[in-house]
């Protein structure tokens, strides 16, 4: 009898829920939940990274190596269309050289468009898939993962204004940890309208035009709560509401294309800068157009496209009259010190509101 391959991917913000039920209901295979993301996963990272990769990179590379501590016998890494296609090939490099031994699936070599080579990566982990099954638990996924964004784009709108000052942020986290335990399509629904009815049944305390603050960035920190120092919780305990629209399956399941997008903001960028870049400028134009009342935006040092961004989002916010916040992440960042930006960050915002009425 063949063991089941002890599969795992790096961690990222929640959507390691949906990782684990396409390997564990899809391929018929053992996912390897490695500890959530810590200062050792970064200074695991960092000790082996390159000095001048971007902090994503360390981070990623910790997670593996904490992985490979926890079991896993196959690890997955994805692709981008930035440095991030890169990454794999350079990560699976230095772990081969630390002396650990594993199956490496690194995507970008799948990457191709075509079906039958991304049928090539699923056989790494399962020679014969049932391909009836993968197919429906391929949808369950993505469904999940849709699950996930609205479920958490609802609670950083609302949760800063929960008038029991707790039950939003209990009920937020039973969501996920149904969706880590969660082993058909009936359950993840029931899981996402449990967590929906729950919320719609907690009372706030919130005025009829409180702070609205759009965040943008680049695709790894802006979504993952850790790389971020919490922002956008503590931005919520505030009493702000959060936008934030750059999502997996905004960017992924959702995106409209450049192509889409480029006519909206033509006044502001003639040319395609990265992977995220057209998104990012569409979407704080977008905030300023509807009247939010600041921008924050979020990017790992090093993160050329992102970088390329920032002039542009000057001139939404001169344009527009509307406040920005850039941050740059690292594994040096300090939690106090971002608190600090973002309390003075606040304040103005607030007080300019305030002149407003």
């Amino acid at each position: 009898m063949k063991i089941a391959k002890r599969v795992a991917f790096p961690r990222y913000a929640e959507y390691n829920c949906a990782l684990k039920y396409f390997v564990e209901q899809g391929l018929d295979a053992t996912y390897i939940l490695q500890p959530a993301l810590t200062r050792r996963t970064e200074e695991l990272g960092a000790k082996y990274s390159p000095d001048l990769v971007c902090t994503p990179f360390k981070t990623v590379l910790g997670s593996m190596i904490e992985a490979l501590e926890a079991g896993a016998d196959t690890i997955f890494m994805t692709h981008g269309l930035c440095r991030l296609g890169y990454f794999g090939e350079l990560q699976e490099q230095i772990l081969r050289d630390l002396g650990y031994t594993f199956d490496f699936v690194n995507l970008a070599e799948y990457s191709t468009g075509k079906k039958r080579d991304w049928l090539r990566a699923i056989k790494r982990v399962n020679p014969k898939p049932n391909l009836g099954k993968l197919t429906l638990r391929a949808w369950d996924t993505i469904k999940m993962a849709q699950y996930l964004d609205q479920v958490t784009d609802f609670y950083y709108q609302n949760c800063g204004f929960d008038a029991t000052g707790g039950q939003y942020k209990q009920i937020y986290q039973q969501f996920i940890s149904g969706m880590y335990t969660a082993a058909s399509k009936q359950d993840i629904q029931v899981v996402y309208q449990r967590a929906m009815d729950k919320f719609q049944r907690v009372p706030l305390d919130k005025p009829a035009h409180p702070l609205r603050v759009g965040v943008v960035g680049e695709l790894y920190t802006v979504m993952d709560p850790f790389s971020n120092l919490e922002l956008e919780q503590k931005l919520a305990d505030m009493g702000v509401e959060i936008h934030r629209w750059m999502s997996i399956t905004n960017r992924l399941v959702h995106y409209p294309g450049e192509n889409n997008l480029n006519p909206e903001i033509r006044d502001l960028c003639t040319y395609e800068m990265g992977p995220t870049s057209t998104a990012n400028i569409w979407c704080a134009k977008k905030y300023a157009q509807q009247g939010f009342d600041g921008l924050i935006h979020i990017k790992s040092a090093n993160c050329t496209p992102e970088i390329d961004i920032m002039p542009v989002l000057q001139n939404i916010s001169s344009d527009y009259k509307i406040p920005l916040l850039c941050l740059t992440y690292d594994s040096q960042t300090s939690d106090v010190g971002l608190m600090t930006r973002l309390e003075a960050f606040y304040d103005m915002i607030d007080a300019k509101k305030r002149v407003r009425r």
